[in-house]
């Protein structure tokens, strides 16, 4: 017979908010362009597939599903993309 266990650590969702799950991106750049290419870093062997990356007019950045970089868009210096 299969028993369940519930755990009792910070992470169970009766004992934790989902503002204290969220962890601050490994890596953040500052861009100048709405839409971004992502390929991770090859130099420190965490490559991935090149993605293309828009970011939100409403919130200002974008993280990469790969590898959790955070690309923060400078509203001052932004240009239009066509």
């Amino acid at each position: 017979m299969t028993q369940y266990v519930i755990p009792e650590n910070s992470l169970s969702t009766e004992q934790t908010s989902l503002a204290e799950l969220k962890l601050p991106a490994p890596e953040t750049q500052i861009v100048t362009s709405w839409k971004i290419a992502c390929d991770g870093d090859d130099a420190a062997g965490l490559g991935h597939p090149r993605v293309w990356l828009a970011i939100s007019p409403i919130t200002g950045f974008v993280d990469c599903g790969y590898c959790d970089k955070r690309f923060v868009i400078d509203r001052d210096h932004a240009h239009d993309d066509h």
